[in-house]
């Protein structure tokens, strides 16, 4: 709304003064923040009139920067300043227990995105990178630049992931103490994908039958002996069944409580985060290129770490942390006894 700028100099003649209430009112900021709430709301530029609040004819004719182009160039700075804030944030307070990463394709640009979840069950979204997840060296960078912004990467970990290899290589790289989970669904997935439709939906139920056993050493030897009936018939199955199977029963090794084992058994929490970026920016129809992307995806990130909520099991998360001292202390040596001997 064009409005006329009230003038005010100093009586001694020292110059203008700025008005406090002119100085608010003619900031920028909150529409640029209304433009991002709106436009992650699933409101395109083309329509952002239509959410407006109705105030007149007469001064809906006089009115400015509600157009296309107006909005737009809002949106791009309120994100571009949400992508700084993220990557910009001090972790040096965050007492991690656990950490996840994933992936999410934003056409054909993907973010590789990183979650940790802290002492008390609370979620945070830690920062991103445009890259694969099958690139060592990508997902390399993102934890070393979390490490340098204050990540205390010192402490036993829990890293859940996917069993993408580069994903595991690079957080045994950084963290000093990292004990890894593979995502249990994401394994019966795999294996099930080797499958013939017919034999998917029992195989899957022996895994999950395992996977819920009273302990590691029970579901190692139901999940063994499924690959040897595997192996006779369909071997690409069997061999994805036994790769990185003693990683799939880290959350029953560490004997956790059942409603934090559900919560660790899989990706889901950084999986629900990817949901809710993708939710945002399903109305967008070109993505120029991977900047663009890493806008949208920071802006979901952060718009996701408003809804969340403490994971299942977060009272019992000090028992995780005593778990994971307990395995990283684990240590397998042996001794060396020197003596001289005769040969006969």
């Amino acid at each position: 709304m064009p409005v006329q700028r009230p003038r005010v100099r100093a009586a001694d003649g020292s110059g203008e003064l700025a008005l406090p209430a002119y100085e608010l009112f003619s900031s920028t900021e909150v529409l640029g923040q209304m433009a991002m709430q709106r436009m992650l709301g699933g409101l395109s530029t083309r329509r952002y009139q239509i959410g407006l609040e109705p105030v007149g004819a007469e001064v809906t004719a006089s009115s400015t920067a509600t157009s296309k182009s107006a909005v737009s160039r809002k949106f791009v700075a309120m994100t571009e300043t949400a992508l700084a804030d993220l990557l910009g944030a001090d972790l040096s307070t965050l007492d991690l227990v656990a950490f996840m990463v994933d992936g999410v394709y934003f056409a054909e640009h993907l973010c590789v995105v990183a979650l940790g979840i802290d002492i008390d069950g609370r979620k945070h979204p830690l920062g991103l990178v445009e890259g694969s997840t099958e690139n060592a060296t990508v997902v390399r960078d993102l934890i070393v630049g979390l490490r340098e912004r204050g990540l205390d990467v010192t402490k036993p970990i829990l890293a859940v992931l996917d069993g993408s290899p580069a994903l595991r290589r690079a957080v045994l790289d950084v963290f000093d103490k990292p004990v890894i989970a593979r995502c249990q669904l994401h394994k019966i997935r795999n294996v099930t994908d080797k499958l013939p439709k017919h034999l998917r939906p029992t195989v899957s139920k022996k895994m999950r039958a395992a996977h819920h056993a009273d302990s590691a050493l029970v579901a190692q030897v139901e999940l063994e002996a499924l690959a040897r009936e595997l192996g006779k018939t369909h071997p690409g199955a069997a061999g994805s069944l036994r790769e990185g199977l003693e990683e799939t029963l880290t959350v029953l090794r560490l004997n956790l409580p059942p409603t934090l084992a559900r919560t660790f058994r899989s990706t889901n929490a950084v999986e629900s985060m990817i949901g809710i970026c993708r939710e945002h920016a399903k109305n967008v129809k070109r993505w120029r290129d991977g900047q663009m992307a890493l806008r949208w995806c920071a802006a979901g990130m952060i718009e996701a770490g408003k809804q969340f909520r403490r994971v299942n099991g977060h009272m019992h998360l000090q028992t995780l942390r005593a778990a994971l001292e307990r395995e990283t202390s684990k240590t397998v040596g042996a001794t060396c006894h020197d003596q001289e001997v005769n040969a006969a």
